[in-house]
């Protein structure tokens, strides 16, 4: 058994003996499902009294106890109207068990001391050995809607952590206080970067003049890459009808997530979700010759899904997405050529924020062909480019089944942060379904018509969950190539103004985002509020400035560096800033 599956079998054990403990201390406790995650493990209950997070120290020494006495897990196949009377006191097992049995599943229960638990198993042998008492703690209580829909009963969730062993665990609790400085929510109201208003929505963030710029030069970057790979921008409406979504499948595999408007006329409409089919229309407008492919076409635009509001978070989790999107028209011999160039283009992208990526190739499940578009031979054609590409790139990638898009296979990039927390980031999809689905095609060399394939190229993906990475990832100490305010001026006195005008124009003609503070405000706030806001530089003039024709730079990071020209400090920062370091 591999370390990741022994660690997850710790703590799927644990969540059943957090569910024994509960239900120990609070009689009538009725406890939903409890599977492994992440760093932990968490429990659902329905509680007769209501607890916080004041209650947990009790219910973690309770645990401790019963984990004396728990040998072993026994497993007993049983049927639906044994499980059923086993459980008629708690409708949410109940509820799982008519599914396992309409589906065909065997019902099983898993025992450990006196706790008897449906469940389909992946538990230790011996939890009294193989679980250590100082590697597991009980984290947070939390709300969470009985199976994710909030029609449903809100349940008490309780969330822990597990380890294999207390130094993992005492290292991890020390990524998450240092992960609670560097929030994003936290971090993106104290830089002034954006906001979110009751009037207009949970989910929804304005963004301020300084987050703009942030977001403006990163598209700006990833823009100035397409462009030299030969893209083009083309720009599309918010709505659209139905039969849009009906042709290329979303609006049966995704009804339930758009938003959708009714025109006076009695037209159904929908804000768009993503872009792909919007753009198969933009190529659809004339026929093709093989001389004109490939066609490539860049839009960077805001989506909109119908998330679930206990589900929003911050920038993570939005209602309105803006997604760098780019799609590829081309011939199956382009293929690879065309994913090599998005390939380098991601590459380059990320090199400027110290991300070493890991590609993904995430597959269809054969076994599930009813969730895919296409037919199996579309399939493997598209997956086995896909692995060429990887091979070609001298790359390994792990292959995981299941994570395909419903229309296509894709290549999926994985990067550390600077806390070592693992992102899903860019991502190129090969798609032979929206093509046929659409009929697009071009005229081949004999003069008959060719079926074309579509590439689908996200370098950030969606701005706002790549901004909350980023955010977190430097603290907000944003280098200078990315940071909106790249030097600030700062005149120690009124006498220092004229100076510090003409320093903030000089620097400002170089290209660099300058903002010159000449308020009223004193010498020392005026720093305070430079480094609370990370600027990566400021300028301060002074007397001795004056005298020696030049003026003092300070670093974020390196502290003071000395008197220098305004001319010297634009050559450094401007080619600082070129080089993206």
């Amino acid at each position: 058994m591999e370390k990741n599956e022994i660690l997850s079998h710790i703590r799927h054990s644990l969540a059943h003996l957090l569910a024994a403990a509960v239900r120990e201390i609070y009689p009538g406790a009725k406890n939903a499902i409890g599977p492994s995650i992440d760093n932990g493990f968490y429990q659902d209950f329905d509680l007769p009294v209501t607890i916080s997070d004041k209650d947990l120290p009790k219910i973690e020494n309770q645990m401790r106890k019963i984990l004396k006495t728990w040998k072993g897990f026994v497993k007993k196949e049983v049927s639906e109207e044994e499980a059923l009377k086993e459980f008629a006191w708690n409708e949410y097992k109940c509820e799982l068990i008519r599914e396992f049995a309409e589906g065909g599943k065997q019902i099983t229960f898993y025992t450990s001391g006196t706790f008897i638990d449906l469940c389909k198993g992946g538990h230790v042998d011996d939890p009294a050995k193989e679980i250590k008492q100082d590697a597991f703690k009980l984290e947070r209580v939390a709300g969470a809607y009985w199976r994710g829909d909030e029609k449903n009963k809100m349940l008490t969730r309780i969330y822990g952590l597990a380890f294999e062993s207390k130094d993992s665990l005492v290292e991890y609790e020390k990524q998450i206080e240092e992960a609670k400085k560097r929030d994003h929510k936290k971090l993106g109201k104290e830089l002034d970067l954006f906001t979110f208003s009751d009037l207009v929505g949970a989910g929804l963030p304005l963004w301020t003049p300084r987050g703009t710029m942030l977001r403006n030069t990163l598209d700006n970057f990833v823009w100035e890459l397409r462009h030299k790979a030969g893209y083009e921008k083309v720009e599309i409406p918010h709505i659209t009808k139905k039969d849009l979504y009906e042709k290329s499948g979303h609006w049966q595999k995704f009804g339930n997530e758009l938003f959708k408007i009714m025109t006076r006329e009695g037209h159904e409409f929908v804000i768009k979700p993503m872009n792909c089919p919007h753009h198969t229309q933009i190529y659809a407008r004339k026929p093709w010759s093989y001389r004109e492919m490939p066609q490539r076409y860049a839009n960077t635009t805001m989506c909109y899904r119908d998330e679930q509001t206990g589900e929003l978070s911050g920038l993570s989790r939005v209602r309105s997405i803006t997604q760098d999107d780019a799609h590829v028209f081309c011939r199956l011999s382009q293929v690879k050529e065309e994913m090599t160039k998005i390939w380098d283009i991601i590459q380059t992208f990320y090199n400027a924020v110290g991300f070493i990526l890991t590609p993904r190739l995430s597959l269809h499940d054969p076994k599930e062909m009813q969730k895919y578009l296409g037919t199996a031979e579309t399939w493997k054609k598209s997956e086995d480019e896909l692995r060429e590409l990887v091979k070609e790139k001298g790359a390994t990638a792990i292959e995981a089944v299941g994570e395909a898009a419903f229309y296509g296979p894709k290549v999926d990039f994985l990067g550390k942060d600077s806390l070592g927390r693992e992102w899903q980031v860019a991502t190129i999809q090969l798609d032979m379904n929206m093509p046929e689905r659409f009929e697009l095609d071009c005229t081949n060399e004999k003069g008959e018509k060719e079926r074309i394939v579509m590439i689908h190229a996200a370098i950030m993906g969606s701005i706002e969950r790549y901004l909350a990475i980023i955010i977190e990832h430097f603290a907000g100490n944003f280098p200078l190539w990315l940071a909106p305010t790249q030097v600030k001026v700062i005149p120690i006195g009124e006498a220092h103004n004229k100076a510090a005008e003409s320093a903030a124009a000089a620097l400002s003609a170089a290209g660099l985002r300058v903002d010159l503070d000449a308020s009223d405000e004193g010498f020392g706030k005026k720093v305070r509020h430079s480094k609370q806001m990370k600027i990566p530089y400021f300028i301060i003039i002074g007397d001795k400035d004056l005298e020696a024709g030049k003026v003092t730079l300070e670093s974020r990071d390196k502290g003071n560096l000395g008197q220098l020209t305004v001319a010297e400090i634009a050559k450094k920062l401007s080619e600082e800033s070129t080089a993206k370091k």
